[in-house]
């Protein structure tokens, strides 16, 4: 099997993170990650903007870790969200609550702001009641987040 370097240019699960150098299968970089633009070829001359990246990141993430530990224990300290969604009679949603939804309600209801892509559903709340989601704050940090989906 064929291998290619490839610069992300997105965080991409279990691969890395923008502005890693990682080594991946020929058709995988030119077939997804490059159409994508999660990816982009790598040369020598990318190399600069890559490091430019990294120390760009190594100056956010350390004013980050901070923020996100404040986001983190303003969650904790909550009792959670709540989210009202068209459902029917017995209890099933019209569609499912989604990450944009659940990133809107935790503004609007605890004044605190979290990209709705760290927001992680492992099962689709499509229906009433509590569930609960993972919030990945930070590499570090990550916290529950309890949903409470209502009827409207």
């Amino acid at each position: 099997m064929k291998k290619t370097k490839v610069i992300l240019t997105a965080d991409v699960d279990n691969l890395g993170t923008s502005g890693d150098v990682v080594s991946v299968a020929a058709g995988y970089a030119r077939n997804y990650l490059v159409p994508r633009r999660m990816a982009q070829p790598w040369t020598p001359k990318a190399q600069r903007q890559i490091d430019d990246m990294v120390r760009a990141r190594r100056r956010r993430e350390i004013a980050n870790i901070e923020d996100a530990r404040a986001v983190r224990d303003a969650i904790e300290g909550s009792n959670g969200v709540t989210v009202a969604k068209r459902a029917s009679d017995d209890g099933r949603l019209f569609g499912s609550v989604s990450a944009a939804e659940i990133a809107a309600a935790v503004a609007e209801q605890l004044h605190q702001t979290v990209d709705r892509r760290k927001i992680v559903i492992t099962q689709p709340l499509k229906s009433l009641g509590k569930h609960e989601v993972t919030c990945k704050l930070h590499e570090d940090v990550s916290v529950t987040l309890p949903v409470l989906v209502e009827a409207e």
